[in-house]
């Protein structure tokens, strides 16, 4: 393997992969950056002609490390896609992570908070069991058990609450809804760690010089990466609103009353605790869970410079 072989990026559109393809050429200037998504690449073709396409496309470009953030993410229609979900979230990671295996490359990859069951008050633990309640979690659980099958260096980690400065997330919802809106009624009985879609490419992008140059060392496996501190919905907007008035993005904040989830029903529930315990990701890589805060901050200043 050359020392300036690419890194292959799978996901085109999604926030992550959008930071990641906006931070590389700074952050890995000696490693080109492949971008594979549709239409060259289908997630969803059925697992005889994937295997074939990503075969194909591994043995072209001879990348050093592949990081995929492709993935369904779509949590409510998943209730009514769920061939679709499992196909993106489970079967084409095992697709992948088998391949990766057979040619003893590494593979990055991302899962969600969702496939626990969101009880209790504790943080989550890597090892603590399952049990997503829906079928996106069930999916993105199904993709974590095929790529341990597969036996291959992966490191996998487990993010929440994304938000970035790009695509559909939460913080662009709140401040659409609050420039309409004098008043927002916001859940906030679900806990959890605002993630930006920044900080885990950054993140991702700062471990993989690691990676390549000491396989034998590296801390491969599943980790926690979420945002810090843990808060509510209703206390994530409130933040929101209270920095974007301070950077004249918005004009004014609306008035929020918080609500229990039973007053907002979705096709998909929601893990009521989603906090995720980051101190073995500290503990193995030397490095601090983010600060949310931070990000949004950056997140809210570069839409500002937006003309």
């Amino acid at each position: 393997m050359t020392s300036n072989a690419p890194l292959l990026l799978l996901g085109r559109q999604g926030q992550v992969a959008r930071a990641v393809q906006r931070l590389a050429p700074a952050q890995l200037p000696d490693h080109p950056l492949v971008v594979l998504g549709r239409p060259e690449l289908d997630l969803a073709a059925p697992a005889a002609d994937l295997e074939a396409t990503l075969a194909a496309l591994l043995d072209q470009h001879q990348p050093a490390l592949v990081l995929n953030a492709a993935a369904y993410t779509a949590v409510d229609r998943a209730e009514t896609e769920a061939a679709l979900a499992e196909a993106i979230n489970g079967t084409a990671v095992g697709v992948l992570a088998r391949q990766c295996a057979a040619r003893r490359l590494p593979l990055f990859h991302l899962s969600t908070d969702y496939v626990f069951d969101g009880s209790g008050e504790r943080p989550w633990r890597e090892d603590d069991p399952t049990g997503p309640l829906g079928v996106y979690g069930a999916s993105k659980l199904a993709g974590e058990q095929a790529l341990r099958a597969a036996a291959g260096d992966h490191l996998l980690l487990r993010v929440s609450w994304v938000f970035g400065q790009e695509g559909a997330n939460f913080v662009r919802t709140m401040l659409r809804l609050a420039a309409d809106r004098p008043a927002l009624r916001i859940v906030d009985d679900q806990v959890g760690g605002p993630t930006s879609a920044e900080a885990i490419a950054r993140t991702w992008l700062s471990l993989v010089p690691r990676a390549l140059a000491d396989p034998a060392g590296f801390a491969w496996g599943t980790f926690h990466y979420a945002g810090a501190p843990a808060l509510s919905w209703c206390g994530f907007a409130a933040e929101i609103f209270r920095q974007a008035v301070a950077l004249g993005v918005l004009a004014a904040a609306p008035t929020l009353e918080p609500i229990p989830t039973s007053a907002y029903p979705t096709p998909a529930r929601r893990p009521a605790n989603s906090r995720l315990d980051g101190s073995a990701f500290s503990a193995a890589f030397g490095l601090p869970q983010p600060d949310w805060r931070d990000d949004l901050h950056h997140c809210l200043l570069a839409w500002r410079s937006q003309p």
